[in-house]
């Protein structure tokens, strides 16, 4: 593994953390750090983004298998939006919900950049979206 690899599943370890902390305080309080509610990011490709796109979205995956903390869908989305935020690339974050097998209610997240997803993307049409905040960055969208 290279060392550029290697920071990425450091950085991305770190912003799980992050994730989960903000997880575990009330939403209200997290929310105004994601972006602006109810908004969407363009849908437009930033080509040069891409591979950038690519290894935020692997190294979260990665790593979420490896934490001692509980990194499923939001908090996998609100590192991959940190990530992409650190590196002036915008973002959207979803929330959905949607009734399993038994009827109970249930929740998920997931995180787009251009047209493409980051995280989460595998269970989102299962989803009606409830929330969605655009995580808008000045100046250069490119890294």
């Amino acid at each position: 593994m290279d060392w550029k690899t290697k920071g990425f599943l450091l950085e991305s370890l770190f912003y799980l953390g992050l994730g989960r902390y903000l997880k575990s305080i009330p939403f209200s309080k997290v929310a105004p750090s994601l972006g602006q509610h109810m908004e969407e990011t363009t849908f437009d490709p930033f080509v040069s983004n891409k591979k950038v796109l690519s290894r935020v979205s692997q190294a979260i995956h990665i790593m979420s298998r490896y934490t001692i903390w509980e990194s499923q869908c939001l908090v996998k989305a609100i590192a991959a939006m940190k990530m992409l935020e650190k590196r002036q690339i915008e973002s959207t974050l979803y929330l959905g919900t949607a009734r399993d097998e038994s009827g109970e209610l249930i929740a998920h997240a997931w995180l787009r950049s251009g047209p493409y997803y980051i995280t989460g993307s595998e269970e989102m049409e299962k989803f009606t979206v409830v929330g969605k905040f655009a995580k808008k960055v000045g100046g250069n969208r490119n890294v």
